[in-house]
This record gives C-alpha cells, structure tokens and sequence, in this order.
C-alpha cells in the first residue's frame, strides 16, 4: 500500500506550491521505486530459497529412502536368522518332546497294569 508523502503547511509558504508540489511528487517516486526494487529482490530471494529447499527436500527423500531399504535388508536378514533359529530348535525340542510323551505313556500304562 502505497504512501503518499506530505509536507507541512511551512514548506508551502517557504518554496512555494509548485516547488513543495514537485518535491512531494519526487520523494512519492523514489519511494515507488524502492518499492517496487524491493519486492523484485523478495521474489528473487524467495525464488532461490525456494530451489534450495526443493533439492533439500530431494536429498532428504534419497537418504529416507536408502533408510528405509537398509532397514528392510536388516529386517529379512534377521528374520530368516530367527527363522532358521527356529528349525534348530525344533529340531532339538520335537525329539525331546516325543521322549518326553512316550516315558509318560510308558510310565501310565505300567501304574494302569498294576
């Protein structure tokens, strides 16, 4: 918004009203100018932080992205470790387990036969 600039009443009667006129219209234009150069640096300013944040943005999507596939990397690799964990203790444990059932089985019939 635009201001306009005035001058007292002194500087009428001092200069005149042609040159205080002329004065007021000079120091409007040179505001207008600033103005207008200002806002012209804003956009170009905005403009590159705007580009700036953009490949930011691209750099941090890429280092997410690597993230995430490192992680799921880990993630399989552990789980096919527990997996295969997995099958030692089974492996282990079922023959136990069938030892463990057919001792029982032995020892109830023998209390049953008595």
């Amino acid at each position: 918004m635009p201001v306009t600039a005035k001058l007292s009443s002194r500087f009428y009667e001092k200069l005149g009203e042609d040159v205080t006129n002329e004065l007021v219209d000079w120091i409007n234009s040179v505001d207008a100018t600033y103005r207008t150069e200002l806002r012209e640096i804003n956009e170009q300013n905005f403009a590159r932080f705007d580009a700036r944040l953009e490949q930011r943005l691209a750099e941090s999507d890429g280092r997410w992205e690597r993230r995430v596939s490192e992680l799921r990397t880990d993630l399989i690799t552990g789980l096919a470790d527990v997996k295969s964990g997995l099958k030692w203790m089974y492996a282990f444990w079922a023959p136990t387990a069938l030892a463990v059932i057919g001792i029982g089985i032995g020892v109830i019939s023998l209390v049953i036969r008595r």
